[in-house]
């Protein structure tokens, strides 16, 4: 059940962040092409992160199990320290910063996907977070992670779509939900970052 909550929680805070592709997104929400939207919701980060998991998953099979937990208070801290950030920088931010949007193209959208890829905390996540799950699996079975996935999965498409209707619906008031809506998940973040680093320790 730990790993179910964790991964839901991670996934929610990653659906709810904006990033360029949730900006495309939200700009198709706004012209009614809601296939075009949930399209680029959910089919580029699948593959990004079916890549991902193939490299932390070829990762880790050179980490000896004893030095994983090390990784893991490496991983907790870093999502402490990104959320404390985050939450600092929020407050200097104006709601126009937070609006930018972009268009529907091929470019635009493989350029999104690549900034996605590239952005550190797609590395933060799988390296040190999703990885010493990962690695868990090579004494308990790959069944004893598969709830982390899941729970991963259906929280951050969930969250991801959920979020972006939010905004188009709210229009005009969108800029003051978005800005919320970051808020929670940074709030959600940093509990996620003391949780995770409470399991390395006493799971270690």
């Amino acid at each position: 059940m730990d790993l179910l909550l964790l991964g839901a929680g991670m996934g929610i805070v990653g659906g709810i962040f904006p990033n360029p592709l949730k900006m495309i997104a939200l700009t198709q929400m706004a012209l009614g092409r809601w296939a075009r939207a949930i399209f680029v919701l959910v089919a580029p980060p699948m593959v990004i992160d079916g890549a991902m998991l193939l490299v932390t998953l070829w990762f880790f099979r050179f980490i000896p199990l004893h030095t994983v937990h090390y990784v893991a208070y490496l991983g907790g801290t870093v999502v402490i320290a990104f959320s404390s950030h985050s939450l600092r920088e929020l407050r200097r931010k104006s709601p126009e910063q937070l609006a930018k949007s972009s268009s529907y193209t091929l470019a635009g959208v493989s350029v999104a996907a690549l900034a996605e890829v590239t952005y550190p905390g797609t590395w933060i996540y799988w390296l040190t977070i999703a990885g010493p799950i990962l690695a868990e699996a090579r004494l308990h079975g790959y069944l004893h992670v598969v709830p982390f996935f899941a729970g991963s999965l259906l929280g951050y498409y969930g969250a991801a779509v959920l979020s972006t209707c939010l905004i188009a619906w709210g229009a005009g008031l969108h800029r003051a939900l978005k800005m919320n809506l970051i808020l929670i998940a940074n709030i959600l973040l940093l509990l996620l970052g003391i949780s995770y680093l409470a399991r390395a320790y006493f799971g270690k």
